[in-house]
């Protein structure tokens, strides 16, 4: 029994060496990750910043009549090209009764006092013809005589421009909007029949038409927080509009905004740029939703790779690659990058153009992922 108890023994002890040298042989056996590989190339490199704005005129010109009343007559057209000093419209003067009524009364109260002063005058002429009063004293009538009838042509010139919009014979001074530019109607806000106010001191007025040259247009868009200190007044800039997809606009970095808004929660600064619109045959629309490229910095023909083989040291925040030594040793491998387009990142040192980098994302077998997923 003891001798059987024995020989069992052994078996069993057999057999787990054996079990344990067949682990360690399949352990040492099992086939080695692979990974892909990428070669450094040689590529151009645009470090660009995008702003989204618009396309507009230089500069918009607001008509705005000299007289409050009602548009009798619209002569243009939206779209139109005019000239300075070409007909827009015409303005019906509609008095106010209460103030016609009280230049009516100062009119009839000047010829009574004209009527005394002129009586005043003859009276007092003969008087002086006879040497009875003084000369000194004869100009005192002769002076209040000249003051009324000045009077009364003021008062008369008054209730004119209320009645008809003009001291004149004719209104043609107040009630005829005219171009102050040359250009074209952009938008005309009124219509024939509106009711318009006059620009003073204490009123801007109601605007008849807008005018622009729309040979001089700018380009007007934001740009982040975090791309504004890389700008400068004088870049160049490359527009792309959405309504000319197969034309592209040169254009000149004229204005950075000193203060910056809040749209969405991010901070936006304001840019203006001078564009080209000469050099094509293209009929530019004010307000074009526009794509500035404004390039910070370009590099022909250096060495890359894809920003998506760096990584970086977690306590150095630096970047470095893995190098194939061989089928299935690497080798880490710190470098020195210079600028970046998104996809694209420099290499400025640490890397031959030969290396071959690892790339992170493991080439498992098919067979290797089933029989794992089992």
């Amino acid at each position: 029994m003891n001798k059987q108890l024995k020989i069992t023994l052994i078996i069993f002890f057999i057999l787990l060496v054996g079990i344990a040298i067949l682990a360690v042989f399949k352990k040492n056996n099992k086939p080695k990750e692979t990974f892909k590989t990428e070669k450094l190339s040689k590529a151009n490199i645009i470090n660009k910043v995008v702003a989204t704005g618009k396309i507009i005129p230089d500069d918009e010109v607001e008509i705005k009549p000299q007289i409050s009343g009602i548009i009798e007559k619209i002569y243009v057209n939206e779209g139109d090209a005019i000239k300075n000093g070409d007909l827009i419209a015409t303005i019906k003067v509609v008095p106010n009764e209460q103030s016609l009524n009280s230049a009516k009364g100062r009119i009839d109260n000047a010829k009574i006092v004209l009527d005394n002063a002129k009586t005043e005058y003859n009276r007092n002429k003969i008087l002086f013809e006879k040497g009875v009063i003084s000369t000194q004293s004869f100009d005192t009538f002769t002076l209040n005589y000249n003051q009324a009838k000045q009077n009364l042509a003021n008062a008369i010139s008054d209730y004119s421009i209320i009645k008809r919009g003009s001291a004149g014979g004719s209104s043609t001074a107040n009630t005829n909007v005219k171009a102050t530019v040359s250009g074209t109607i952009l938008e005309i806000p009124v219509k024939e029949g509106d009711q318009v106010i006059e620009s003073n001191n204490f009123n801007a007025g109601t605007t008849i038409s807008t005018i622009a040259d729309l040979g001089k247009m700018i380009f007007e868009g934001k740009v982040d927080e975090a791309e504004v200190g890389k700008l400068k007044i004088g870049m160049p800039l490359n527009i792309k509009l959405g309504a000319i997809q197969d034309k592209e606009f040169d254009a000149k970095l004229r204005f950075i905004a000193p203060k910056g808004t809040e749209d969405q929660g991010a901070v936006q600064f304001k840019i203006e740029g001078d564009v080209n619109v000469e050099s094509t045959n293209s009929y530019i629309r004010a307000g074009y939703s526009a794509n500035a490229d404004i390039v910070l910095e370009k590099k022909d023909s250096i060495l890359v790779i894809k920003e998506a083989l760096l990584q970086y040291d977690k306590d150095t925040k630096k970047p470095y690659v893995e190098v194939m030594l061989d089928e299935a040793n690497y080798e880490r491998r710190d470098i020195e990058t210079g600028i970046s387009d998104g996809i694209n990142m420099e290499i400025i040192s640490g890397l031959k153009e030969d290396d071959k980098i690892k790339v992170w994302n493991k080439l498992a077998k098919k067979d290797d992922k089933e029989n794992e997923d089992n």
